[in-house]
């Protein structure tokens, strides 16, 4: 295997979690819910998957994988829906309660992986390698690369195609553009839809967090997430909220994250050079989505109208 392949099969595992991350957030922002737990409920995917593969992956048999990624696909949403209650029953803001999930979870997986689910030798904080049964596998042999990829491009054409041709993705965008016309004019149920789209939100970011165990790491550990629920309000951003642009965005940035890793091995330059890239071209995509309006507005006015100084 040539290193350019080996270096592309690393690409695409990186890019598998923020590629679900991404799709994430861009159906809650769609929908008009900010949610900025999807780290939490990545975390709590994982620990799921993680419960299945270790304690009943064996007994399972064939259906220890699918019970794994369905187990933390449902965590995931429910971890979603302690904040879509909270705004839907106190009007607590979600992006609060959805960044004290985060750290909620977080030390939530350090007490896990140091008590019940810690490994029998009880050395290291983490649970158990999870059975084999469990583990996703391999999409290209001799290679890290597993089927957690074509998964997660699946779902974002399917999310795509909600979107886009159904009923349900027509009120999900009415509700998110404005809420109060889409109540009024249209007869939306729009606390209805919000939490629909808060809960579909959680169980991708929760598919995230069991494909990284059930294909990646095969165990759950602190510090699991480098931070890939964050880094997927970035990928959304930069794709505009559109799911197949959130999968050539979810590309994009794990080869930042690869290939920065790969410049502080072999050149010594420090991989924070990649996140400076990300946020500025965060920036950038937020000036020119900025500066079209104005553009447009300023051709649709008459000459002398356009040219008067603001």
């Amino acid at each position: 295997m040539t290193a350019q392949f080996a270096l592309l099969a690393d690409i695409l595992v990186r890019a598998t979690p923020l590629i679900l991350t991404g799709l994430a957030v861009a159906i809650a922002f769609r929908g008009g819910v900010l949610n900025i737990g999807a780290d939490g409920q990545l975390l709590a995917g994982a620990t799921a998957a993680a419960f299945v593969g270790v304690k009943l992956g064996t007994s399972l048999g064939l259906f220890a994988l699918p019970a794994a990624l369905l187990l933390g696909t449902v965590a995931g949403g429910v971890w979603a829906w302690i904040a879509a209650y909270l705004r839907l029953r106190f009007q607590v803001l979600e992006v609060i309660s959805t960044i004290m999930l985060n750290f909620v979870a977080m030390y939530a997986v350090s007490y896990v992986v140091r008590g019940p689910l810690q490994e029998p030798l009880h050395i290291y904080p983490q649970t158990d390698t999870i059975a084999i049964s469990a583990q996703l596998p391999r999409l290209l042999a001799g290679t890290r690369l597993h089927w957690g990829i074509v998964l997660a491009v699946l779902l974002a054409v399917i999310a795509w195609g909600v979107l886009r041709f159904t009923a349900m993705g027509f009120r999900l965008r009415a509700t998110g553009s404005n809420p109060y016309a889409a109540a009024s004019a249209g007869l939306i149920a729009t606390t209805r839809v919000s939490g629909w789209a808060f809960f579909n939100s959680g169980m991708l970011a929760g598919l995230a967090g069991a494909i990284e165990v059930c294909g990646v790491t095969f165990a759950l550990y602190e510090n699991l997430s480098p931070g890939y629920g964050y880094t997927g309000i970035a990928v959304a951003l930069l794709a505009n909220l559109n799911p197949l642009g959130v999968v050539l965005a979810g590309i994009l940035f794990g080869a930042l994250e690869s290939g920065a890793s790969a410049l502080q091995r072999d050149a010594n330059i420090p991989s924070t050079v990649a996140t400076v890239l990300e946020a500025a071209l965060i920036l950038i995509v937020i000036a020119v989505g900025h500066l079209r309006p104005t553009r447009r507005v300023r051709e649709s006015v008459p000459p002398d109208i356009a040219s008067m100084p603001t």
